[in-house]
């Protein structure tokens, strides 16, 4: 059974990409599963759908859901890194919300969420997420929106 716990450790970014890409290219172009024409389309020149390409089958939609929420976990905690590196580089939450394309606000508030997330998950498992430690030096980098600069 695929579940994105399943398949995170499995996957980069960059290969869970691939693989939802390929698994949602096939899945576009392929006629439609259960097509009351019997997987047989009428010639169309507009239909994009190929009659070579087998629809998906229900294993592959599986990991095609699984591996849409790996990306998106992935991207979401490459985002937070990227949010902490831009203040260690100086960059304040009105320029790291402009470049997420939101408040300085909601960014800063996403971030210390996540510091957060990352604080709870080292706590349930001692090894993964931020130390409490690392939380608060994550937490003193962030500051509050209303400061410049990083810290």
């Amino acid at each position: 059974m695929f579940t994105p716990d399943s398949l995170e450790g499995d996957f980069t970014l960059l290969t869970a990409a691939a693989r939802y890409d390929e698994l949602r290219v096939r899945d576009a172009l392929a006629p439609a599963a259960g097509d009351a024409t019997g997987g047989e389309r009428p010639d169309d020149p507009n239909d994009p759908a190929d009659p070579e390409t087998p629809p998906l089958t229900r294993d592959e939609v599986l990991e095609l859901l699984a591996l849409g929420e790996v990306v998106a976990r992935k991207a979401g905690y490459g985002r937070q890194l990227a949010v902490r590196s831009a203040r260690a580089v100086g960059a304040s939450w009105s320029q790291i919300g402009a470049a997420l394309g939101t408040s300085k606000q909601a960014a800063w508030e996403a971030h210390g969420r996540w510091i957060d997330d990352q604080a709870e998950q080292h706590r349930h498992s001692g090894y993964e997420g931020m130390s409490e430690r690392d939380a608060a030096a994550a937490r003193a980098l962030a500051g509050d929106p209303d400061g410049e600069g990083g810290a």
